[in-house]
């Protein structure tokens, strides 16, 4: 099989856990686009984050964001975009307020969060990782009600945290019952991800495949998190980072080694060195 694009999660998949993209990822990338490959980012950050990523791997694409709620180059350039609506939004954080637990709004060009604190190490990571403050800046507030009452705000995605699983989960039941219009994705430690229905990492995926003509099962995709599961097992190729958890482990076609051992660029040293360029394959084709 000749892959014809590569998905590849940003944080604990191309990045070491400091944040920093190591030489030998790049060079790795680069080996793979000259093999006429396609290459996207496939990430829960915001598109502004993920393109600066993207600059620093040499790639123009298209990158999945927001958990694919938006897929584009840049802001002024979206293939897709899907939004909760203003009123929903508000009527989420209405209920979610009831709870001890912090909310991020995560606006395309910045994200609004209120001042409760639940696990300040937690939220304090999350906005440090999401990328450079001057170009995504995070702005905290005392009510996240009383300023949607004034300014009402359409987001592709919210976050929030609580201080257990169960609170969280226990929030979750409350928010099904209210809206049948939203997807909940759950992560460790008390997260959740709030998105609009239908939106994932597999439907980003979905979305640029058929935009650009390619199937699936012509895609490898790597990742490292939960919310990674549903795209590696559809992919014709699923790759689990070697710090993924056991049950990202279980779907994958493979396992590469961590974030920390520079597994991407192993996987790819590994899995594409005898792949030839699609023109190349379609000449001998020809010539048969």
């Amino acid at each position: 099989m000749a892959y014809k694009l590569l998905a590849l999660n940003i944080d604990g998949t191309i990045l070491k856990n400091n944040g920093r993209l190591q030489r030998e990822t790049k060079e790795a990338v680069e080996y793979v686009k000259k093999k006429g490959v396609y290459i996207t980012l496939l990430t829960s950050r915001n598109l502004l984050a993920a393109r600066k990523v993207a600059r620093a791997l040499k790639l123009e694409s298209e990158l999945i964001t927001f958990q694919g709620a938006i897929i584009g180059k840049s802001l002024n350039e979206k293939l897709f975009e899907e939004l909760i609506p203003e009123e929903r939004t508000f009527n989420i954080v209405q209920i979610l307020e009831n709870f001890n637990c912090n909310i991020r709004l995560m606006h395309e060009r910045y994200s609004l969060g209120n001042r409760t604190k639940v696990k300040k190490n937690l939220v304090v990571k999350t906005v440090l990782s999401s990328g450079d403050p001057f170009f995504y800046p995070t702005q905290f507030v005392d009510s996240l009600g009383d300023v949607l009452m004034d300014e009402p705000l359409a987001v592709p995605k919210i976050d929030v945290y609580f201080a257990s699983d169960a609170e969280r989960d226990e929030a979750a039941a409350v928010l099904a019952k209210a809206f049948s219009t939203i997807d909940m994705i759950m992560h460790p430690n008390g997260k959740m991800e709030i998105v609009p229905q239908g939106v994932s990492k597999l439907t980003g995926l979905r979305r640029l495949g058929h935009y650009l003509g390619i199937s699936l099962k012509e895609m490898v995709v790597i990742g490292d998190g939960v919310d990674d599961i549903p795209a590696i097992e559809a992919a014709g190729l699923g790759v689990a980072m070697g710090n993924a958890p056991a049950e990202v482990k279980k779907v994958a076609d493979w396992v590469t080694r961590s974030n920390e051992q520079l597994g991407v660029a192993y996987m790819i040293k590994e899995h594409f060195r005898k792949q030839q360029r699609p023109e190349f394959l379609r000449k001998l084709k020809m010539k048969r």
